[in-house]
């Protein structure tokens, strides 16, 4: 049975002794009820952060206590090997627990807060302010506490993709590890980043509540603050937008393949052509041994056969390769356009992402300049910034957890739509366990479209031994599409022809579709 949050949970967040002092005031000047709605509301929000923060850490807890329970038996040395995985799986869980509730905080508690701010500077209300900064310290409290969770998981996530890629010197892991600590050495720089500025945040609402003599050069602070890491971000998400860009224009550039590929087609369509018309003459012979009465018939007829069966053997594997190349030549159109389709999308995202931090980042400029020059005077145009932008990054943030929501419903309930090919799929989920599945924001999907498409390109540029019956022609044009998508040799740090023998070792089949499935996803 779980223990109740209220038990187990000693913890609060700044916010909560504030607004329990700030309550106990207002009992001593009348009651609750008397309360304009809008500080009531502000309470009501830094009450709901708190008991969601609280809700996410218990079921973390339980958790671990669950892992740990399975992970009781075992020798110590096995123990002290998982040690460091199990802190690592902790804290991913613990950070995307709080990430619907920082989502929540983002787009709607902070701009809420700043526009009660302003209304609460434009009347001179001072209760109004002090309930608003209450609010905003619960707010920043817990944008840290899911940033602050997140610089760590990216922190050791960046250190053992590190020694991964030293493992590996090599081949996809190396250029999958390697690429992969950069991002989260880069995630991890900009998390620290962004913890101090809600740490500024959380400086400037408190200077508010105790009504400081410096909370001007709070304020400055963190708009100061807060409009370096909007820039940062922007910058950030600039730099993968002209990456995505480039992987578009690489992969556009090798052609359609129903173009590329027409002169093997034609070459091997031929082939077919030739071999029934070989077919035909072989058992027109036949047909007229069969008919002659003369000496030696019988072993003439028997060569016949002989002959008009070789004929149609040649015929028939000619269809067939004519009918895999045609397969073959639709497969990789449709990897092209899915791998063109994924950079156009990422484009997409990451302008509107990117926009929005552009956005805040003019916000936190306009209250810096406000702060310094007018104090903490009516900042209109500041509110408004913080509003569009937080409604963009919030639009961006939605869209993809939706996304993310949809493919992990059809990964249980139609797991025969991207099940590979010759493996039975497994059992189909109901409509309810699906959903619940959906709901599951913490997973990642494993078998979905890009994993099958992933898988697709692998089949169509592996090397001899794994797709035999691949035409060299497709195989070029495959290798070529993954040179696009920044997984040729020059990325592998291998030569050519050693390159291409990775794609054809089975043993790092498994090594390659992992590779290929994330260079889909990034830019």
């Amino acid at each position: 049975m779980t223990t109740p949050i209220h038990r187990t949970s000693t913890r609060q967040s700044a916010a909560v002794p504030t607004s329990a002092r700030h309550r106990e005031g207002a009992s001593r000047t009348g009651s609750t009820s008397a309360r304009p709605p809008e500080r009531a509301f502000l309470e009501m929000q830094s009450r709901a952060g708190n008991r969601a923060t609280a809700a996410a850490v218990q079921r973390v807890r339980d958790t671990e206590r669950g892992n740990a329970a399975a992970n009781g038996d075992g020798s110590p040395g096995a123990k002290k090997k998982n040690y460091r995985d199990r802190i690592a799986a902790l804290l991913d869980r613990f950070k995307k627990n709080l990430e619907p509730i920082d989502t929540f905080i983002k787009g709607f508690q902070t701009p809420t807060n700043g526009a009660f701010t302003q209304q609460a500077a434009v009347t001179a209300n001072e209760g109004l302010k002090h309930s608003a900064a209450a609010s905003g310290t619960s707010a920043a409290s817990g944008n840290l506490l899911t940033e602050a969770a997140g610089t760590v998981v990216s922190g050791m996530d960046a250190y053992k993709n590190m020694k991964d890629a030293k493992k590996h010197e090599t081949g996809a892991d190396h250029h999958k590890a390697k690429k992969k600590a950069k991002t989260k050495g880069a995630d991890t720089v900009i998390g620290a980043a962004s913890s101090g500025s809600y740490s500024a945040a959380i400086a400037k609402e408190a200077t508010k509540i105790q009504k400081a003599a410096d909370a001007a050069v709070a304020s400055e602070a963190s708009g100061i603050a807060s409009a370096s890491i909007g820039a940062i971000k922007a910058m950030r998400s600039a730099f993968r937008i002209g990456g995505a860009a480039n992987k578009y224009k690489q992969v556009k550039k090798l052609g359609d393949p129903h173009l590329v590929q027409a002169g093997s087609l034609a070459r091997l369509n031929e082939s077919h052509e030739q071999a029934g018309w070989a077919a035909a003459e072989a058992y027109v012979a036949l047909d007229t041994y069969w008919k002659d009465e003369g000496p030696g018939r019988l072993e003439l007829v028997s060569e016949a056969i002989d002959a008009a069966w070789e004929a149609m053997g040649e015929a028939r594997d000619a269809a067939e390769n004519l009918q895999r190349a045609e397969n073959d030549v639709e497969k990789l159109s449709k990897v092209q356009q899915y791998a063109k389709k994924k950079q156009l999308t990422k484009i997409g995202k990451e302008t509107a992402g990117g926009g929005g931090e552009s956005v805040k980042a003019a916000a936190g400029v306009v209250t810096a300049v406000a702060a310094g020059t007018v104090g903490l005077a009516s900042n209109p145009v500041g509110w408004g910034l913080a509003g569009a932008g937080a409604g963009l990054v919030l639009g961006v943030t939605m869209y993809k957890a939706l996304r993310a929501a949809t493919k992990r419903y059809e990964e249980v309930h139609h797991p025969e739509r991207w099940a590979p090919q010759g493996e039975t799929p497994a059992e189909a989920a109901s409509r309810t366990e699906s959903l619940k599945h959906a709901m599951k924001f913490w997973k990642k999907v494993s078998k979905g479209e890009r994993q099958a498409m992933a898988r697709e390109i692998y089949a169509l540029a592996a090397g001899p031994d794994i797709s035999g019956n691949t035409t060299a022609e497709m195989r070029e044009s495959a290798r070529s599409l993954l040179i696009a998508l920044k997984s040729g040799p020059a990325k592998h740090k291998l030569e050519p022809d050693a390159w291409a023998e990775t794609l054809n070792d089975p043993a790092k089949t498994s090594g390659w579709i992992a590779e290929i499935a994330e260079q889909l996803a990034s830019g």
